[in-house]
């Protein structure tokens, strides 16, 4: 169990760190090449940074002490090292690497703001998919989300806002615009990564024929499936509803046995992500075998009910 604990923990560090390299990358290779912006208290120091040249990295670490103070006292001991680790690791490695700024790998602003957003956007996802942070303005909006019980996206747009208008001022509208697109890029792919980007899809059936329907799809596309009971809104007479879940190249096959058996099905599809259990993210036997075990155990319960009839009869 030990081990298992500390390798686990050693998988998430290790995955923070990685996250916070890809971070890194996407501000010295692009972003900081091309002045552009981009959101949190890294935007700030970013300000500074074109301004009086002071290093970023340390910027961020200055600028987080407070904000670490208060994940300390508001969430507690593991949030706030979880927190630290990542801030720090973050602004070692920003300055580490700033060396790549000279590089100048690409002039175009455009392809400097859409390349910088999808390495920080994956980065930042990675750090989130491991349930840390990187300090800023998410412990703020988080701070907030909980005492004001105002939306964390609605607290970090409005701060990133103010930061693209002092760019703006500063700067330029160009600049604004571009780091706009690098802000939007970079949330995107946060998102997705931290969502998991093998995205399955869920379907909801509802049709006379749910259980032929089922039979199908687990016959020829080998997933499980699950009957949900339901009513009618206006009759309020039973229906049959099918939940089943797919990874995307099923969609069609399972579209096809719907439209086969019921053309007048009601189904929605649905993109579903963070799908664990058996199928996906946990080994489980074939179809065949699944389906043999319950012949087996249906024969018997037969058998058994069978007997128990003839007993009855006999006495």
């Amino acid at each position: 169990m030990v081990k298992n604990a500390l390798r686990k923990h050693t998988a998430r560090y290790a995955q923070i760190t990685i996250g916070c390299t890809l971070v890194c990358l996407g501000f010295n290779l692009f972003l900081i090449p091309a002045h552009l912006m981009t959101g949190g208290l890294s935007g700030i120091a970013l300000i500074v940074y074109y301004l009086a040249g002071l290093p970023v990295g340390m910027q961020n670490i200055v600028y987080n002490l407070p904000i670490l103070y208060l994940a300390y006292h508001v969430f507690g001991k593991l949030y706030a090292a979880d927190t630290i680790f990542g801030t720090v690791v973050l602004s070692i490695i920003l300055d580490a690497t700033h060396f790549m700024v000279d590089w100048n790998v690409c002039a175009d602003p455009m392809l400097n703001s859409i390349f910088g957003g999808v390495l920080a956007g994956a980065g930042f996802g990675m750090v989130f998919r491991s349930n840390a942070n990187t300090g800023g303005l998410d412990v703020i909006a988080a701070i907030t989300k909980k005492y004001y019980s105002i939306d964390v996206g609605t607290v970090v747009f409005l701060l990133n806002f103010l930061i693209i208008i002092g760019s703006m001022v500063l700067f330029g509208i160009e600049v604004a615009l571009f780091s706009l697109v690098s802000i939007y890029v970079t949330a995107e792919l946060t998102n997705r990564v931290a969502a998991g980007l093998n995205r399955e899809k869920s379907i909801v059936i509802v049709s006379p024929q749910a259980k032929t329907i089922c039979a199908d799809i687990m016959e020829n596309v080998h997933r499980g499936a699950t009957f949900i009971d339901g009513r009618g809104g206006f009759a309020e007479e039973p229906k049959n509803i099918l939940f089943v879940v797919v990874s995307l190249t099923q969609v069609s096959r399972v579209k096809t046995i719907v439209d086969h058996h019921d053309p007048q099905a009601f189904m929605i599809v649905s993109d579903t992500s963070e799908v664990s259990g058996k199928g996906f993210t946990l080994e489980c036997e074939s179809y065949e075998d699944a389906r043999r075990k319950w012949r087996q155990t249906h024969e018997k319960q037969l058998a058994f009910q069978t007997g128990s009839g003839r007993d009855a009869g006999n006495s």
